[in-house]
């Protein structure tokens, strides 16, 4: 069977106890701006760290009760209105073949990093349900667990960001190797960001399948690149991605660093755009078009702050994004060492805000 022949079902929202986060993506107008945090289902959880002690990192991916119990831990704890699916973007590289190892501590390792065409020849766009059916088992399990309580989204690496660990081996401050790939090889770069593309759309597909309501695109290194770069290696394939997703359910594209980017971002069928700490919301309106729906962009450092300062900060935040059309979020992941009440008190401050 042709996948282009599976017939998605709508996100089903009807159902939905709190549906805010999916009315924002749509830019409906909203009584308060929804909030959630990226990697919400995070060490700086006790009850994460708990699990985390006694299961390694991929067998808490790969089991879809534990993937699921991290999903709702911060739903039940600190309350956002939206769940993010507990995985990792490397899933994705590892069902191509690709080896990776991670370690909690130490960030993932890919002991054999790509380097020639005829690595990349090896790399395969693999059968999804063999490979990641783990996942849409994590992705129904929740489902009923959140009893739908909030939606849930799904997500996946961008394919530059993919490729990047997957060329540079690990983790870095610049990945000039993955870039010297890039410029020294464009034919065996390209070739591998649409292989990582192709699997991406298909990995995406079948999660909308399993029940998400939304979807983000993690380009977690897309800063690295200059813009010129950034169309012809990294936002070349996101769109790619967006325009097969759009269609059946919302998309939400976070490039860390991409500001530059906005613009051409702002053109496509998202239907939000995350945005970090360094750009402002003002700026981040003009440079998006100031249509589409903004995600961010709290500075995850900011919530060591006194909880008063937190609360203060995040209302000052929503009055310069504006209500509607914003979904409030930090600009980046939260970090382990944040105290639980500090992270309650950035969703209770958003949850408090009255549109003036």
């Amino acid at each position: 069977m042709n996948n282009n022949d599976i017939q998605i079902p709508p996100s089903g929202v009807r159902g939905l106890k709190n549906d805010l986060f999916l009315k924002a993506l749509k830019g409906e107008t909203v009584e308060r701006p929804p909030v959630w945090m990226m990697r919400q289902a995070g060490r700086y959880l006790p009850e994460f760290r708990a699990l985390r002690d006694k299961y390694d990192f991929f067998t808490r991916c790969e089991t879809p009760e534990l993937a699921a119990e991290i999903t709702v831990q911060p739903i039940r704890i600190v309350g956002p209105d939206a769940a993010i699916l507990f995985s990792d973007i490397l899933v994705v590289p590892r069902a191509m073949g690709i080896h990776v190892e991670l370690k909690d501590n130490l960030g993932p390792i890919i002991p054999n990093p790509i380097r020639t065409m005829e690595q990349v020849n090896q790399v395969i766009v693999p059968n999804i349900e063999e490979t990641l059916g783990y996942v849409m088992d994590a992705v129904k399990l929740t489902k009923e667990m959140l009893n739908d309580e909030v939606p849930l989204i799904g997500f996946a690496g961008s394919p530059w960001t993919i490729f990047c660990y997957a060329v540079e081996g690990k983790g870095s401050k610049s990945f000039d190797t993955a870039k010297g790939f890039c410029f020294s090889n464009p034919v065996a770069a390209h070739t591998l960001l649409q292989k990582i593309t192709d699997t991406t759309i298909l990995y995406l597909k079948e999660k909308v399948k399993a029940g998400v309501n939304a979807v983000q695109i993690f380009d977690s290194w897309g800063g690295m690149l200059s813009p010129v770069d950034y169309q012809e290696f990294s936002w070349k394939y996101i769109n790619q991605i967006v325009e097969a997703l759009a269609e059946v359910t919302p998309v939400i594209v976070f490039g860390k660093g991409c500001w530059f980017a906005l613009n051409e971002m702002g053109k496509s069928k998202a239907s939000a755009l995350g945005v970090d700490w360094t750009c402002t919301p003002r700026n981040a309106r003009y440079l998006s078009g100031g249509n589409i729906t903004l995600q961010g962009n709290f500075d995850p450092s900011r919530l060591l702050s006194p909880i008063p300062t937190i609360k203060k900060m995040v209302h000052e935040m929503i009055d310069e994004f504006g209500a509607d059309k914003y979904v409030a979020n930090l600009g980046h992941g939260i970090l382990p060492n944040i105290p639980v009440d500090h992270a309650k008190a950035f969703v209770d401050a958003v949850k408090e805000y009255r549109k003036k």
